[in-house]
């Protein structure tokens, strides 16, 4: 077992530190950074992180890249196994300097349960040392998601993002936002462009989609999320999703099978006796 801080390994010798922990639903992460970059993921439960410049969410099966010093906090949504890859800044070179929700494709999935197989301090040669330069290569070439909600740097705006999340509404109009800043619209449309690099509208849609998965992962109807963001119908909400993110919510999420899908829920049963074995000490 592995369920350790990574404080209390950060300096082993090694460019590549695999550790897993256990998170509660409902479990919160305060502010805090890494020496090292960190790509976490997980394969149930949904993990919220925050920082200053933005909000990220990760559902289940997916990544998220976290460079060294990014001081963010985290909540947790459903039971999280985390698995943890903390790189080295030197051999992190290639990743970008920015958090972002990264796609784990199955060969990733499957080079992260061998990692966890390894001692700590895996021999630098043969096939531990092989197998975890293939995984520094194959992190360097995950796929960023649209799973990203940007914050803006200027504090009046950003605290109207911070209120919007806060009771989001898909309903509020660029003249509630200019209004409130007591500018014109044609001044709030470009400061909002500059500082997000989104649109107000496009902004607005992106923030009402993540902040509905939290609550779809936790189990709250479709119907119940849709219209507390103010959509006419469920199958609105559904359509903007999809549109969004390819799948239908619960879909996405991996609580309901789709045609020509994996099902995540049941892929998630099939690997739980290799994920035990890891676990057992």
């Amino acid at each position: 077992m592995r369920d350790i801080h990574i404080d209390t390994v950060d300096h082993t010798p090694r460019p590549i530190v695999a550790i897993t922990n256990d998170y509660p639903d409902g479990f919160r992460i305060p502010p805090h950074c890494h020496r090292r970059g960190q790509l976490i993921s997980g394969a149930t439960g949904l993990v919220v992180m925050t920082t200053p410049h933005g909000t990220w969410v990760m559902p289940p099966q997916r990544g998220m890249w976290i460079p060294p010093g990014a001081v963010h906090n985290v909540r947790i949504v459903g039971a999280v196994r985390m698995h943890s890859l903390y790189i080295e800044p030197e051999a992190a070179q290639g990743m970008p300097d920015h958090c972002q929700v990264v796609g784990i494709p199955g060969f990733m999935r499957a080079l992260i349960v061998e990692a966890f197989e390894l001692p700590l301090e895996y021999p630098l040669s043969g096939r531990p040392g092989a197998l975890m330069e293939l995984l520094g290569h194959e992190i360097a070439r995950l796929t960023a998601l649209p799973l990203s909600l940007p914050y803006p740097r200027d504090e009046r705006l950003a605290a109207l993002c911070r209120r919007f999340m806060t009771a989001p509404n898909i309903h509020e109009t660029i003249d509630d936002w200019s209004g409130a800043l007591g500018m014109s619209r044609r001044a709030f449309t470009r400061l909002f462009r500059r500082e997000t690099g989104l649109s107000f509208v496009g902004w607005r849609q992106q923030a009402c989609l993540l902040s509905a998965l939290p609550h779809l992962a936790a189990g709250t109807p479709v119907t119940a999320v849709a219209m507390d963001l103010g959509y006419e119908n469920p199958a609105a909400f559904t359509i903007m999703f999809k549109k969004a993110f390819g799948l239908a919510p619960l879909a996405y999420l991996g609580l309901r099978g789709v045609p020509g899908t994996v099902d995540i829920s049941a892929q998630a049963a099939a690997i739980s006796p290799k994920l035990r074995s890891i676990d057992a000490p």
